[in-house]
C-alpha cells in the first residue's frame, strides 16, 4: 500500500514536474515572441520607421505637368506614380480590393487574426494571411526580403505586423486603401492605381468600370502573370476569380457577376513616355526650365527639389484643346507635302540637297555621323574613327519614321541620315497677346526621331516677316501711315552706305515693279525694293533697336540687308515680337507657367507677366492694319478664299479656309526656299510657324512649293479652323481693339484716289493679285 501510494506521489511530482517545464517553456515562448516583437520594435533586427517616416513614407512620386484645362501633358518619373486620394477612386474598385485581398479589412486593426491562424494550419488557402495593411507597410518600408532564410523571413513578418498595426494608428481606412493603391507596381511602367488605369484603359481612376476595376486588382497578386497585355487569358481568368469574390461579398450580385464575367477582356493600352504624347518638345523645353529652377529655389532644408521623385505639380499655360489641334494641323499637312518633296526628289542623285555639290554632300552626311548617338556609343567605347566609319556602311535592322507610322526596316546607318534629312520639320507656337500665355507648342514633327526644337531651340531665317519691324520703325520715326505712297521701282543702294562693301541692288519677286503704291499695297505684296527704301530711310541700328524691345534675343548684324529677313530669329521670339503689335505696344514676355507647387499642393511659385511699352499704340494698331492687308488680298490671300479648288483650295483637308474674320499675318520666304513662314494674329491669339529641312541645303526647287503661303500658312489655316470649331475655346474673331482719337492715318479709303502722282506712276493702292506664285492645286 505504501509502495503504491510512494508510486503516486513520484508519479504526481513528476506531472509536476513536466507541468512547471511546460509551462516555463510555454511562458518562454511568450517572452521570446514578445521579446522578438520589442527587439524588432526598437530596431535590433535594422532600423524601423519613425514617426515622420510614418506620416511622410517616402516613396517616389513623378512630377506632373498640367494643362491650362486641367489635363495631364505628361510627367517626370524614376517611377511613373501620381498619387490619388480616396475619393477619386470608384467604390467598385475599393470593394473589388477589399473582397480580394482582406476581407476582414473594415474590422481588423492591421493584423488579421483568424487569417494569420488560417494561414498557419492551412498553408496554400485562399486569402492569405497579410492584411491589406500589412501589404502596405512591406511596400513601404522593407519590400520582399527575397530570402529563404526562415528566421529572416520571420523577422520581416514581426517587423510588417509591427508596422501595419501602426499605420492603423497613424491613418484612416480610407488613408491606407488610397496608400496602399497608390503604391502597387502594375508593371509597364504604372506605378499606382492611376497611371495604371491611364495606362491600360487610358481613363482616370474614377472612370473605371467594374469590369476593369477586377483586372487591375486581379493583377495584385501577380502583376506580370496577370497582366492584360501580355497574357490577356489569364488576365481575364483573375479578372473572374475577383467578380467571384465581390459577389460572395455582397458588393456585386450573382446577376452582375454572370455579365461582368461574360464580357470579352478589353484594354486600351496607351503607355506613358517621355517620347510619346502631346507637347512633347515643350516637355522637354520644360524638363531643363525645371532643372534651374529647382537650384534656384531650394527646399527650406537648403535641399534641391527632385523633380523626379518630389512629386511636383507644374501648372502651365498650355491648353491642351489647342495643343492637340496645333499637332494635327502640322501632321495634317506637312505629311502631304511631303510626299511631293519626295516626288520632286526623284532623279536628284544628290537627293535631299540642291545646287551644292558632292564634296558639300558629304561633309554635311560625315557632319551627322558625328553627331549621331551611333558614333557617341562607339567612341565612348574606345573604337577607332575608321571602324566607326565603316559601320555606318553596314546594313543593320532599324524602325524608322514615316508619316504611316514606324517601319521595321534594313538599312545602313549612312543611308538613314540621308533619308531623315529628306524630311520637312516645322516649328510653331500660339501665344495669348495680352497675357503672354503660351497656348500651344510643336517643336517638330516626332520628338522619339527628331528631337531638335524649333520653337526654342533653332533659330531660322524669317525672311519677309521681318519686314514689319522695318515699317513700324518708318512710321515711329518717319511719321508715315499705311496709306502714304512709296516708289516701288529698281533701287540701288550705295557702296559704304550703313558700312556695305558693295552696292546692293534687291529686286522683287518675280521681277515686277508697280510705281507709286501705298504702304500697305506694299507690305501686303512684300514688295523688296520699298523695304529697302525705307531701311535707307531709317537706318538697320533703329530696327535692331526696335527688335530688341520687342524681345529678338538673336544677333542681328547691322547690315541693311536684314530688312529683306537676312537674319535668324526664333519661333517664340518672333511669336512675341508680332504679339506686340496685337498687344496695343506692350511687349509682354512669352510665360509657359503659371504656378509650380508641392506633392501637397503648397504653392512654391507663381508667375507673374513681364510686359514693357515699345511703341505708342497708335503705331502698333498701323501695323496691324497693314498686316490685315496681307491677307485681304496679299501674299496670305488665299485664307480668304471660298472656292471648291485654286490656291485658296486645301485639298489635304476637304474644304476651303473661307475665314470672313479680321485676320493680321505676314508669309515669309527666304532664299532659295529654304524657310517658310506665315505669322497670323487674330484679337486674343498669335501663332507663329517655320517649315523647312533640317540642313538649308535640302528645299523645294521652287517658290510655287518653297514659299510660306505653301508651306507654313496652311498649318495656320488647318488649326484656327479647329479652333473656331471649338467654341469652348473663345477664340475671337472680332476686330482688333482701335485706339480712340488714333493719329495715325489706317483708313486709306479715305485719301482722295486720285492724289497728285509720284514719279510720273500709276498709284496702286489694290490688293488684288499676290506676287508670289501660287499653285493653282495642290496634287498630292
Amino acid at each position: 500500500m505504501e509502495k503504491i501510494e510512494h508510486s503516486k506521489k513520484k508519479e504526481l511530482s513528476t506531472n509536476r514536474k513536466f507541468l512547471r517545464l511546460f509551462w516555463k517553456l510555454f511562458g518562454a515562448g511568450i517572452a521570446f515572441v514578445i521579446l522578438i516583437f520589442a527587439f524588432a520594435n526598437w530596431g535590433i533586427f535594422g532600423a524601423m520607421p519613425s514617426f515622420d517616416e510614418l506620416e511622410n513614407p517616402e516613396s517616389s512620386v513623378a512630377t506632373e505637368i498640367i494643362s491650362a484645362d486641367g489635363k495631364t501633358l505628361g510627367k517626370f518619373y524614376l517611377e511613373n506614380r501620381i498619387p490619388v486620394k480616396y475619393d477619386e477612386l470608384p467604390q467598385h474598385l475599393v470593394d473589388a480590393l477589399i473582397a480580394t485581398e482582406d476581407e476582414r479589412f473594415r474590422s481588423h486593426s492591421g493584423i488579421d487574426a483568424r487569417g494569420t491562424m488560417r494561414a498557419i494550419f492551412t498553408a496554400g488557402s485562399s486569402g492569405g494571411a497579410s492584411t491589406i495593411s500589412q501589404q502596405l507597410a512591406k511596400n513601404l518600408f522593407h519590400g520582399s526580403s527575397g530570402s529563404s532564410n526562415k528566421l529572416f523571413r520571420v523577422i520581416q513578418k514581426v517587423k510588417e505586423w509591427i508596422i501595419a498595426v501602426k499605420l492603423e494608428r497613424q491613418y484612416t481606412k480610407n488613408e491606407i486603401i488610397a496608400y496602399y493603391l497608390n503604391t502597387v507596381d502594375f508593371v509597364s511602367n504604372a506605378y499606382g492605381i492611376r497611371s495604371a488605369a491611364n495606362i491600360y484603359f487610358n481613363k482616370e481612376p474614377k472612370k473605371l468600370t467594374v469590369e476593369e476595376s477586377a483586372v487591375l486588382i486581379g493583377m495584385l497578386q501577380a502583376p506580370s502573370r496577370y497582366n492584360p497585355r501580355f497574357n490577356p487569358e489569364r488576365s481575364q481568368n483573375r479578372r473572374n476569380i475577383v467578380l467571384a469574390q465581390m459577389a460572395k461579398n455582397k458588393k456585386i450580385t450573382e446577376a452582375e457577376k454572370v455579365k461582368y464575367q461574360a464580357k470579352p477582356l478589353k484594354i486600351n493600352y496607351t503607355p506613358e513616355t517621355h517620347t510619346k504624347g502631346y507637347a512633347t518638345y515643350f516637355r522637354e523645353y520644360l524638363r531643363d526650365y525645371m532643372r534651374k529652377w529647382v537650384k534656384e529655389n531650394p527646399k527650406k532644408d537648403g535641399s534641391t527639389y527632385d523633380i523626379y521623385r518630389d512629386g511636383l505639380r507644374i501648372y502651365t499655360t498650355i491648353d491642351s484643346r489647342m495643343q492637340e489641334y496645333a499637332e494635327e494641323a502640322v501632321e495634317m499637312h506637312l505629311a502631304n507635302l511631303q510626299k511631293e518633296f519626295f516626288k520632286q526628289q526623284k532623279g536628284n542623285k544628290n537627293a535631299p540637297f540642291i545646287q551644292i555639290n558632292q564634296d558639300e554632300t558629304n561633309k554635311i552626311i560625315n557632319r551627322a555621323m558625328r553627331n549621331s548617338e551611333r558614333w557617341r556609343q562607339m567612341s565612348a567605347q574606345g573604337k577607332e574613327e575608321e571602324d566607326i566609319i565603316k559601320s555606318f556602311d553596314v546594313k543593320t535592322k532599324m524602325a524608322i519614321f514615316t508619316w504611316k507610322g514606324e517601319k521595321d526596316t534594313l538599312m545602313t546607318p549612312r543611308d538613314s541620315i540621308v533619308y531623315y534629312k529628306h524630311f520637312l520639320q516645322s516649328g510653331m507656337m500660339s501665344m495669348e497677346p495680352v497675357t503672354g500665355n503660351v497656348k500651344a507648342w510643336v517643336g517638330g514633327i516626332d520628338y522619339k526621331h527628331f528631337q531638335y526644337d524649333h520653337v526654342a531651340q533653332g533659330a531660322r531665317q524669317v525672311g519677309s516677316t521681318f519686314k514689319p519691324f522695318v515699317y513700324a520703325t518708318a512710321i515711329d520715326q518717319l511719321g508715315m501711315s499705311p496709306c502714304d505712297y512709296i516708289y516701288d521701282g529698281p533701287f540701288t543702294m550705295p557702296k559704304g552706305r550703313y558700312g556695305i562693301q558693295q552696292p546692293w541692288s534687291p529686286k522683287n519677286s518675280g521681277g515686277k515693279y508697280y510705281g507709286s503704291v501705298t504702304m500697305k499695297y506694299a507690305l501686303a505684296q512684300s514688295l523688296n525694293t520699298v523695304t529697302a527704301r525705307l531701311m535707307d530711310r531709317v537706318g538697320p541700328k533703329a530696327v535692331i533697336d526696335l527688335c530688341r524691345d520687342l524681345g529678338v534675343k538673336s544677333d542681328i548684324p547691322a547690315s541693311p540687308a536684314i530688312g529683306l529677313g537676312a537674319v535668324e530669329i526664333t519661333v517664340s521670339d518672333m511669336v512675341a515680337a508680332y504679339s506686340t503689335f496685337a498687344n496695343q505696344g506692350v511687349y509682354v514676355k512669352p510665360r509657359f507657367v503659371n504656378k509650380i507647387t508641392d506633392k501637397n499642393g503648397v504653392v512654391l511659385f507663381e508667375s507673374r507677366a513681364e510686359t514693357r511699352d515699345v511703341m505708342n499704340k497708335d503705331i502698333a494698331y498701323a501695323i496691324v492694319k497693314l498686316l490685315e492687308g496681307v491677307t485681304e488680298g496679299g501674299s496670305g490671300g488665299r485664307l480668304r478664299y471660298t472656292g471648291s479648288g485654286g490656291a485658296g483650295y486645301h485639298t489635304m483637308t476637304g474644304y476651303p479656309y473661307a475665314f470672313k474674320n479680321p485676320i493680321a499675318g505676314k508669309t515669309g520666304t527666304t532664299q532659295n526656299n529654304s524657310d517658310g513662314w506665315f505669322i497670323g494674329m487674330v484679337p486674343n491669339l498669335v501663332t507663329g510657324i517655320w517649315v523647312g529641312n533640317e540642313d538649308r541645303a535640302a528645299h523645294f526647287k521652287s517658290t510655287v512649293y518653297g514659299q510660306g503661303a505653301t508651306m507654313a500658312l496652311p498649318i495656320w489655316g488647318i488649326f484656327m479652323k479647329k479652333c473656331y470649331g471649338d467654341k469652348t475655346l473663345y477664340v475671337s474673331d472680332e476686330d482688333f481693339e482701335r485706339p480712340a482719337n488714333i493719329s495715325v492715318l489706317v483708313d486709306c479709303w479715305k485719301r482722295v484716289a486720285n492724289d497728285s502722282l509720284i514719279d510720273g506712276s500709276q498709284k496702286r493702292d489694290s490688293l488684288a493679285a499676290p506676287t508670289e506664285s501660287v499653285p493653282t492645286e495642290f496634287n498630292f
